[in-house]
């Protein structure tokens, strides 16, 4: 009874023998979901979902009582130029209290220099952004009346919603480089609009079909913003260019390797049976493993698991099924390959791996050895968070808040104890007369009541990674709560408390994931290819790369010397949300690699070649189509390096380095000298044996053999 065909094939065979049917259902998919999202809307993230530890606790008591702190509005008035006028600040002070009133209520403070004018807005979150313009409007309509004078605006919306439209408006111009450049080097890839065409058209309408779908999802895992939209655009594209490139060049392979002699029809199921599986695996294999992202317990790792998960699925779907309809119907047209060029890659990919096949020792040493030392920075490695007074100062929210501090030192961040119990108010009023006497706390204190429930407000005047906040925060919990005599349920929150309380949070969940990341790798390679040795080499090589690419992150974005050079503000650490993020997205993008890679060498021993030779010709035959994947994979991470936020960069940059150091330092030198010194043993358990049954060869091959580059 004949074996039946792989589901691969079988969902190609029909979109072959149907392709207008196969695009139509395709497009109708697209539209749908695009028309999903927009219904549906977007559900944002809430400050409760990051809601954590003690400081979740305690802003959960302040919420149940009404006694979160209501977002407020600052403009600092202080002379442009010549001697400062007091009485000229007066009334700028007074005109823009009369315009700010509609929006809250007024308060004013004062030094010999500066004049602080504060709007306590009566609403929230996104009701006070949406105000936030207005307000921006009368503060520059009060600034054109007092011309001589600085009015700078920032405070707790300002500096909230910075980042997020710069974001947006960095996402349109990565966009605008991202999309011209991959087309670009398809073009010079295919050698043809139509064929260049097609993967980016696929790749974009799978971005729109997956933030569709993902607005959708956002009301279970609720969307952590311009963030998640970035990942989204660049894995979309990445991963998108990747697959469809990976299928259309073994499309020509087959038909380059059987003369032109068999129909386009059979060189595009041939396809599905082998890329196509390759294709399901790696998507599988990223899908798998950004679920470990979830036991993170963390909304914005949430956001951006469900994002990637949405994109790579929706990317894989397209490959297996809208492309072989394509690829039917346009034929030969978007297959053609210029012969000169695959004339080059036959020969250069051959001569670059007889070295590493010969020295397969050397070669292993030296290319490790190069990791490990891109790895060494790690040894200074610092983790911070971001926020107000870390974020650009290109930002003018952000830089009137530097200017902001300068003058007024306690209005910055604070810590917020939050008591409830009978007596919750004259334990703060203790606690605030503690406090006065110690240098770590500055300002005035503010007691404010609701029943039996307590605030006080202490205002802190150091950033989020000073060391004087840790200092105080856990002063504050060990011994002046405590000494205060604070009894019934209590906690201190505030931006200070929840950035600490976080990383406290992170670093306990932190090993599920990474340890779920491992075992994922090593449990879907394992069931790839049926090999232990080679599940094992694949966790090795992941950690080698991350390491390296890890390392080279700190080496550039915990120092001054890139900055000109990448367009950033060093603030001496990596913001914490990095390498988790990197870690779970290299681990996935570097299973498409080796699922490929060694996709073609488990081809080639399965045809009785043995495994030293197998090696030399699945890495000759797929180095130069992982080689281009891996260009269009930097390029789009590249043009995420444009985005003003420091936290992409530092992603855009990891992932760039790493693509890179994955896809010609270990596929191309480590992975064919590791498999040229296990022999036989790379495949065990599984027996590789003969078409007639006789278990293959052990022996010496020459590596004199031509071989085909698929690539």
């Amino acid at each position: 009874m004949p074996k039946s065909p792989a589901p691969t094939v079988r969902v190609a065979n029909w979109s072959a023998r149907h392709p207008w049917p196969a695009i139509g259902i395709w497009a109708a998919l697209i539209i749908a979901c695009v028309g999903l999202g927009a219904v549906t809307g977007t559900n944002q993230l809430q400050g409760k979902d990051g809601w954590v530890g003690e400081q979740g606790r305690a802003a959960a008591l302040a919420d149940a009582a009404g006694l979160t702190p209501q977002p407020v509005e600052k403009v600092l008035i202080t002379a442009k130029t010549g001697a400062w006028d007091r009485s000229a600040a007066d009334a700028a002070a007074a005109d823009l209290s009369r315009r700010l009133a509609p929006f809250g209520a007024i308060t004013t403070r004062a030094t010999q220099k500066a004049l602080l004018v504060k709007v306590t807005l009566r609403v929230h979150g996104k009701t006070a952004t949406k105000q936030l313009p207005a307000m921006l409007a009368q503060t520059a309509a009060a600034q054109r009346a007092f011309p001589r004078l600085d009015l700078a605006e920032t405070g707790t919306v300002s500096t909230g919603s910075a980042p997020g439209e710069q974001l947006g408006k960095d996402l349109a111009r990565a966009e605008t480089i991202t999309l011209p450049v991959t087309l670009v080097i398809l073009l010079v890839v295919f050698g043809g609009i139509l064929a260049a065409g097609v993967p980016m058209v696929l790749a974009l309408t799978s971005v729109f079909a997956a933030m569709g779908l993902y607005a959708a999802a956002s009301y279970v895992f609720p969307d952590a913003g311009g963030a998640v939209a970035n990942i989204v655009l660049m894995l979309g594209m990445a991963v998108g260019v990747d697959y469809s490139l990976f299928y259309v060049k073994r499309v020509r392979e087959e038909r380059e390797r059987a003369g032109d002699t068999i129909s386009h029809e059979t060189a595009v199921r041939v396809a599905a049976a082998t890329s196509g599986r390759a294709v399901v695996v790696s998507a599988l294999a990223i899908v798998v493993t950004m679920i470990g992202l979830y036991l993170a317990d963390d909304a914005i790792y949430s956001s951006v698991a469900t994002g990637t998960i949405l994109v790579v699925l929706v990317s894989a779907v397209s490959s297996l099924t809208v492309l072989p309809a394509i690829l039917a119907k346009l034929g030969t047209r978007i297959t053609r390959q210029r012969r000169f060029r695959h004339r080059v890659a036959n020969g250069f990919w051959p001569g670059l791996l007889r070295p590493v096949m010969r020295r397969p020792v050397a070669t292993l040493a030296l290319a490790v050895a190069g990791l490990v030392a891109l790895s060494l920075p790690l040894g200074a490695f610092r983790i911070g968070q971001t926020g107000a007074d870390t974020y650009p100062r290109s930002l003018p929210a952000i830089a009137n808040y530097h200017q902001l501090v300068a003058v007024f030192p306690d209005e910055g961040y604070s810590f917020l104890v939050v008591a409830k119990a009978a007596d919750s108010r004259a334990s703060l009023a203790k606690l605030a007369t503690l406090t006065s006497a110690n240098p770590l706390f500055v300002g005035r204190p503010e007691i404010r009541t609701a029943g039996d429930t307590s605030t006080l407000t202490l205002p802190a005047p150091y950033g989020l990674n000073d060391s004087r906040a840790t200092q105080a925060l856990t002063l504050l919990r060990t011994k002046l709560l405590p000494e205060a005599g604070v009894t019934g349920s209590f906690g201190v929150t505030g931006e200070i408390a929840r950035a600490l309380d976080y990383v406290s949070h992170q670093r306990q969940r932190t090993p599920l994931v990474i340890g779920f990341a491992l075992l994922a790798t090593f449990g879907m390679l394992l069931l790839a290819f049926r090999s232990v040795p080679i599940a094992i080499a694949g966790i090795f090589l992941n950690l080698l790369s991350y390491t390296a690419a890890l390392g080279a992150v700190v080496l550039v974005f915990q120092n001054h010397w890139a900055e000109k050079l990448l367009g950033f503000e060093s603030v001496g650490f990596i913001s914490d949300r990095v390498p988790l993020i990197l870690f779970v997205i290299l681990f996935g993008l570097s299973m498409d690699y080796q699922v490929f890679v060694v996709s073609r060498i488990r081809e080639a021993a399965q045809r009785g070649v043995p495994t030293r030779q197998a090696a030399y010709d699945g890495v000759a035959s797929s180095a130069g189509v992982v080689t281009i994947a891996a260009v269009i994979m930097v390029s789009v991470f590249a043009s995420f390096l444009f985005v003003g936020l420091t936290e992409m960069k530092e992603i855009a940059f990891g992932l760039a380095l790493s693509v890179l150091i994955d896809a010609i330092v270990v596929r191309v030198m480590i992975l064919p000298a590791l498999l040229t010194l296990l022999g036989e043993k790379s495949w065990w358990p599984a027996k590789i044996r003969l078409p007639g049954g006789e278990k293959t060869p052990g022996h010496p091959v020459s590596l004199s053999t031509r071989v085909r580059p698929g690539g």
